[in-house]
């Protein structure tokens, strides 16, 4: 068994990934037997993501507030605290804070056999973020 005690600093997300004010803490990085990658994200009112795809899918766990989410073609979706929502593999999507709440999730992912974990689209447009 191995326990972490110590993790990274939070990290502020760059701005040619995010919108608005975002910050990440990497809860589990890869351990030899596993690719496995977790980080709480926590979005400030309004801010969000790029489109960005996940080699082997995601899991998002909305632990606090309210967010959206929306997949290539479909519609924004809310989600909210206890909501669990499940990307497919290669699905390009969005996700981030409501207009007038913090959103704070878990996001879990497998990185591929060469490490990567994500791969970065464009921002998402003003018009498709409903303000």
């Amino acid at each position: 068994m191995h326990i972490t005690r110590q993790r990274p600093a939070s990290v502020q997300g760059p701005a040619e990934n995010f919108a608005g004010t975002v910050w990440l803490d990497e809860i589990s990085a890869s351990q030899p037997a596993t690719r496995l990658r977790m980080f709480s994200v926590h979005f400030a009112p309004c801010s969000r993501t790029a489109w960005h795809t996940h080699p082997h899918g995601q899991v998002l766990h909305v632990t606090e507030g309210e967010g959206l989410v929306q997949r290539e073609g479909g519609p924004v979706e809310p989600i909210r605290a206890g909501d669990t929502v499940w990307i497919e593999p290669g699905e390009l999507h969005w996700h981030g804070a409501a207009p007038r709440t913090f959103m704070t999730h878990i996001a879990a992912v497998e990185a591929a056999e060469d490490g990567t974990t994500i791969t970065w689209h464009d921002h998402v447009d003003d018009d498709v973020y409903p303000v």
